[in-house]
């Protein structure tokens, strides 16, 4: 880990203005993805930010029909979050006690893992990002691996999810780290259907064709038939890209067949 400058600002506007400084300036929130990366040397900023504590960004509560959500709020808090059962049981199946005590929702979208649980209830939820600079929709925040909309010392102030009619997300978990090997969101929600995948490609995407089966007919039997092809999807160690495919119609049906109202 080389040298690096840190402080803790009391408040957005100071935490804001400390980005602008020269250098490699870097928020802090959980550290869950960027201590890692430091110490590996991936990772190489002259300051870093700490907004953990932030009140602004420490928000949980109900707002007519959205839950918004604070980026500073930790995994287990949102996991002990009634308002969305299908959100509060994917925040409380990430990792282990002690990422999800210290790992928060706005950095886990930040950084992008393309295998993020929280990206897949973002666009299976329809969310929209709240920043210091502006509103972003979930559909246009993912960019590509590790790559968002975000621009450069754009903070994530909170999250607000709609509450969907119904919801739920399944996964099969890699066993050392807890990431999704395939995660599917599928809701119903005011707007329509909505069923989002990650950890099979390079970005979390929605699954437009199983969207259109389920607008008639919200349930596994819908997706019969229904099937997505391998080539683009992820290859490594843990899964082939053919494995993967095979697996996401499989989590969809898993996840409709235990659908959860708010």
């Amino acid at each position: 880990m080389l040298p690096f400058s840190y402080v803790r600002p009391a408040h957005v506007a100071a935490a804001v203005a400390a980005h602008t400084q020269d250098g490699e300036p870097r928020y802090l929130a959980g550290g869950q993805s960027l201590l890692p990366a430091l110490k590996l040397r991936l990772a190489q900023p002259s300051l870093l930010i700490d907004v953990a504590r932030l009140p602004e960004l420490s928000a949980l509560r109900r707002e007519g029909e959205r839950l918004v959500v604070g980026a500073a709020v930790t995994h287990s808090a949102l996991a002990a979050c009634p308002h969305i059962p299908a959100l509060a049981q994917l925040a409380g199946s990430i990792g282990d006690l002690q990422v999800r005590n210290m790992g928060s929702l706005g950095g886990a979208l930040a950084n992008a893992d393309p295998a993020s649980d929280h990206a897949a209830a973002l666009l299976g939820l329809g969310a929209e990002i709240r920043t210091d600079r502006r509103v972003i929709a979930a559909d246009d925040f993912f960019l590509g691996m590790f790559e968002t909309a975000l621009e450069p010392g754009e903070l994530i102030i909170e999250i607000a999810f709609p509450l969907p009619n119904r919801a739920a997300y399944a996964k099969v978990r890699n066993p050392a780290s807890g990431y999704p090997v395939v995660g599917i969101f599928v809701a119903e929600a005011a707007d329509g259907i909505r069923v989002a995948v990650t950890g099979a490609a390079s970005s979390p995407y929605r699954l437009s064709e199983f969207e259109m089966a389920l607008a008639g007919d919200f349930s596994a039997a819908a997706l019969e038939g229904l099937s997505v092809p391998a080539e683009d999807l992820n290859r490594d160690l843990h899964a082939t890209h053919e494995y993967r495919a095979a697996l996401i119609p499989v989590l969809a049906k898993r996840a409709l067949n235990c659908g959860r109202k708010p």
